[in-house]
């Protein structure tokens, strides 16, 4: 009686947006779950440490871009913006921007409410004249920035291929809605993931020591500790597999044997080979990546990349809505 007390208080804790999306997908076929619910703590823990594995070359190479072309980003923007970051994680790219901007203030946006008061708490530190405004929610929506930046030039950052992790209609949805959150004449600078190699893109997405395994089950041990679920963890594989017809890698947890559940009272069923579809990372070519952006209501004016031409980074201008050219 006082176990069955206890997992009805931590389900009723749980965020209710979580629990929907989490039943949804159980119900839905094929099964699937929204990749923004692998960062609770342990999950935002293990992502940074995804970030410093040989074979994940994203963080790195997007960091050795943004420390080459800070000088001209702060030219081309100008003085006085407040940099306002969507999904800010631990904010590691972050100071490359800060010192080459002098902002007015840094506008860190994360769904992660612990992990976002730890990393501003960081910068705070490390740049002590610098208004710090952390702001908890879910950037997919159009945000209420803080007051105090009201009529600040503002200048987005959005590093990291997260817009990688939508289907493209999800992903114009995003740029509008970060175009409403910051306002014509803002600008945005945003990072995204260019196609190569599918066996380069295959061992980012599924390391040899199993961190990024241990990324993708920590979201079934989230769902049984916020939901009083009964998932048993150990019996799902992490897969991580490249679909070249939607230019993608996805992620899937694979059950390896017929198994029964409950999550938040509902019971559910999963046979050995079925799987519950936790990510994608969309790749995109220079026009794609241009053509995605124009959609969103963003126009480029700026676009970098490394010799080798495995990452993009691109600054783009929210300009009025034109019927025409």
């Amino acid at each position: 009686m006082l176990k069955q007390e206890i997992e009805d208080g931590q389900a009723s804790l749980a965020d209710p947006a979580f629990r929907a999306d989490v039943l949804r997908g159980f119900k839905m076929r094929p099964r699937a779950i929204p990749a923004r619910w692998f960062y609770d703590r342990r999950g935002s823990e293990l992502f940074e440490a995804i970030t410093d594995l040989p074979e994940y070359y994203p963080t790195r190479t997007e960091t050795a871009i943004l420390r080459r072309i800070a000088p001209e980003v702060a030219a081309l923007a100008g003085p006085g913006r407040a940099l306002v970051e969507f999904g800010s994680g631990s904010s590691m790219k972050t100071p490359i921007v800060l010192r080459a901007l002098d902002p007015s203030a840094y506008v860190p946006i994360d769904i992660s409410g612990d992990f976002l008061r730890e990393s501003s708490a960081v910068i705070a530190g490390a740049f002590p004249g610098l208004t710090v405004l952390p702001v908890e929610g879910d950037f997919l929506r159009p945000i209420n920035l803080p007051a105090q930046i009201a009529d600040a030039p503002k200048l987005g950052f959005f590093p990291g291929s997260t817009i990688g992790n939508m289907v493209p209609a999800s992903s114009v949805d995003l740029l509008r809605a970060m175009k409403q959150s910051l306002g014509e004449g803002a600008m945005l600078l945003i990072g995204m993931d260019r196609i190569k190699d599918a066996g380069v893109l295959t061992a980012a997405y599924d390391d040899a020591a199993g961190v990024t395994a241990a990324f993708n089950r920590n979201l079934l041990d989230r769902i049984n500790h916020e939901l009083a679920a009964t998932l048993p963890v150990d019996d799902f594989r992490h897969v991580a597999r490249w679909n070249d017809d939607r230019a993608r890698i996805e992620m899937h947890l694979e059950a390896q044997a017929d198994i029964a559940f409950t999550i938040d009272g509902h019971a559910f069923t999963m046979a050995a080979g079925e799987t519950i579809h936790t990510e994608n990372s969309h790749k995109y070519g220079p026009r794609d990546a241009r053509v995605l952006l124009h959609a969103g209501g963003w126009t480029p004016i700026a676009e970098w990349t490394d010799p080798d031409d495995l990452f993009a980074v691109i600054l783009a201008e929210a300009q009025p809505n034109r019927l025409a050219p």
